[in-house]
């Protein structure tokens, strides 16, 4: 069983290619019932032993029980046939509710019940549902109905049923969790349910349904003399397929791929699965605001259009890549079409019109239910990231979960709470000594913040405090990471602190913080690294034991701040290179000027405004108070202009 088990979980799990002992054996989970399912397991500690003994055994490799029904059966298709049933699917509903199971004989009596009800229903009810599958359907949801009716009364306002949103206001979680008697009991395998279909994703069996998606990989042929690396032509292996795209930043990547893989024979002589990309594609163009962030449209249409020339390049890098990405959507049109499923990430209302529209000819549409979003974080939009995300959505997720843990935690908690209810906790009130600490705390963690290096050393002194001082709360997540002042130094990158701190204050670099991480490992940026070099260089081998703080060999000063200098100057050379080249390729992408303009590029036959109108069109938005005063001084100025050109005259 351990063999098997090591086999199953030695290489990652594709969810379009299971091992078939898998397949067979798989069956759902339900995670918001967890403590319920486990009681029941207890419960019924006898059925699972034994399936699982038979396992072990080599007997029979298939679970043929339900522990939602507590039912147990001969073969795999007598298991079907009940997952199909009523019983099953009232029990289903039962747990998505938050209540218990029932049993066979309960179920039984509950349609007892119902069938003098069922029976003096309408008769077009009775038409409707001459066929075995409506009789189901109306056994069920009358059902339902009825306890829905008892539940909440207000339930027949909205025909009966209470709508979904309100019996879970969460919503489906991101992944359908299932597990198989081959892996332990707090093994589960996850799946996310965006790759799923709509219409897959109401099925009430998953099982089934991940069954009927497993797809052959493509086996690798002897290279033919083209350059399709052995594998047949993208036209050839389009479905089933997915399309992902990026958006965001100026950075755009799009990638149909198949989930059909290859399989590729490693150096080492094994066979490996990859990803067949159909077509894929990235753009980028400078449309962000440098240091500021938000696109050039963004910041617009907040303050107003700018005239500088970056935000002149911005603007038509916004508008070109638009078009750039249209038309590759256009040109991809079929391929698109052809697709299971749509997964796009696009930040900014200005980004999703660019995909959505509405426009001529477009390829994506809101209501497109094929359209996913991203269930997880993703990073800048790169066929590198299209690819991870790839993986991370095919790919089984693997828990190992103790449940009889969480129940019991799940106890604890419920009666904690009820405990906190009836007394609610007395606040603790911090003495003088506490007050004190908090104090310093605070004062000395802002001025870390904001770089006040003789300020830090100053009030260490007046205070009488420890450059080692610890900060209090030591509970605080922030000072369990930095719990001292050249830790947190550190960590902001302060690099003028973290250098007063060591040569003036004399901090000891080799202390940890809880973490078990000296000061020096927080550093982000050279210049912090920096400052523990020449701290080093100055302060001499024998005042701290520097290999166990982590710091690197000796840096002068001199040397630390030439190379300062050499990469700010590096930067600033790259940074005009790139503008150079954005505004040539600007010039050089710009239409030729119209010969029926003038040399100002103005059209002929344009009449230029009057300085009335000019006038006007200045003053607008301004208050009567601003009006008269800039009336007053443009008079004044033409009373000047008259004064000179009268005494010139004379």
């Amino acid at each position: 069983m351990a063999d098997k088990i090591d086999d199953l979980l030695k290489k990652p799990l594709y969810v379009f290619d299971l091992p078939n002992d898998l397949l067979v054996t798989l069956h759902q989970k339900d995670p918001t019932l967890l403590q319920d399912s486990i009681e029941y397991s207890r419960e019924h500690d006898g059925l699972s032993s034994k399936s699982e003994e038979g396992a072990a055994d080599g007997e029979a490799k298939v679970s043929t029980s339900c522990q939602l029904c507590g039912a147990s059966f001969e073969n795999v298709q007598e298991q079907r046939l009940h997952v199909k049933s009523d019983w099953h699917n009232y029990n289903v509903k039962q747990k998505i509710r938050g209540a218990q199971s029932a049993t066979e004989i309960e179920f039984e009596k509950l349609v007892e019940e119902l069938e003098e009800s069922i029976s003096g229903s309408g008769s077009e009810g009775s038409e409707s549902e001459a066929d075995g599958e409506g009789a189901k359907e109306s056994t069920l949801s009358a059902l339902l109905k009825k306890q829905a009716k008892l539940s909440h009364p207000e339930a027949e306002e909205e025909g009966g049923f209470v709508p979904k949103r309100k019996q879970r206001d969460s919503g489906n979680p991101p992944l359908v969790w299932f597990t198989t008697p081959l892996l332990p009991e707090n093994t589960s395998l996850g799946v996310y349910r965006a790759i799923f279909t709509n219409a897959e994703q109401e099925e009430s069996n998953m099982v089934d349904v991940i069954r009927k998606k497993q797809i052959h990989p493509i086996p690798t042929r002897p290279l033919p003399n083209d350059d399709s690396n052995g594998v047949a032509l993208p036209s050839t292996v389009t479905r089933p397929s997915v399309f992902m795209c990026m958006i965001g930043g100026g950075h755009f990547a799009g990638m149909i791929v198949s989930l059909a893989p290859k399989l590729a024979k490693q150096s080492t002589g094994t066979e490996q699965r990859q990803a067949i990309v159909i077509a894929h594609k990235t753009f980028h163009r400078y449309t962000t605001r440098r240091k500021q962030g938000g696109s050039q449209s963004a910041n617009d249409a907040a303050k107003g259009a700018a005239h500088s020339a970056g935000s002149s390049l911005r603007r038509y890098n916004e508008v070109a890549l638009g078009q750039e990405i249209r038309a590759l959507l256009a040109e991809w049109r079929d391929l698109i079409g052809n697709v299971e499923l749509v997964f796009v990430r696009a930040t900014g209302s200005s980004n999703r019109r660019i995909l959505y529209g509405p426009y001529d000819g477009q390829v994506l549409r809101h209501n497109d239910p094929r359209n996913r979003t991203f269930p997880f974080s993703t990073r800048r939009a790169t066929q590198a990231e299209l690819m991870r995300a790839f993986v991370e959505l095919t790919r089984v997720k693997i828990s190992r979960v103790d449940q009889a843990g969480l129940a019991a935690a799940a106890v604890q908690s419920e009666n904690a709470q009820s405990t906190k209810t009836l007394t609610p906790p007395q606040e603790h009130q911090p003495n003088k000594v506490e007050e004190e600490a908090i104090l310093n705390t605070s004062q000395l963690q802002s001025l870390i913040r904001r770089s006040k290096a003789p300020a830090i050393v100053s009030y260490l002194s007046s205070h009488s405090l420890s450059s080692n001082y610890l900060f209090h709360p030591p509970s605080a997540q922030v000072n369990h990471h930095a719990p001292m002042p050249l830790h947190l130094a550190s960590s902001v990158n302060a690099s003028a602190v973290v250098l007063a701190l060591l040569m003036k204050a004399g901090a000891d670099p080799t202390l940890v913080n809880g973490e078990g991480k000296p000061a020096f490992d927080l550093a982000g940026h050279r210049a912090t690294r920096d400052a523990f070099r020449v701290a080093r260089s100055e302060l001499g081998e024998n005042k701290w034991d520097w290999s166990a703080a982590h710091v690197p060999p000796p840096l002068s000063r001199a040397e630390a701040e030439n190379r300062g200098a050499r990469e700010k100057a590096d930067a600033d050379r790259a940074e005009t290179g790139r503008r150079k080249a954005e505004e040539e390729r600007l010039r050089k992408e710009k239409p030729a000027v119209d010969p029926t303009t003038n040399k100002g590029g103005k059209p002929l036959g344009v009449v230029p405004k009057t300085a009335e109108e000019r006038r006007e069109e200045d003053a607008r938005g301004m208050t009567p108070e601003m009006r008269m005063r800039i009336e007053r001084e443009r008079r004044a100025r033409a009373a000047e202009e008259r004064m000179k050109r009268m005494a010139g005259g004379s």
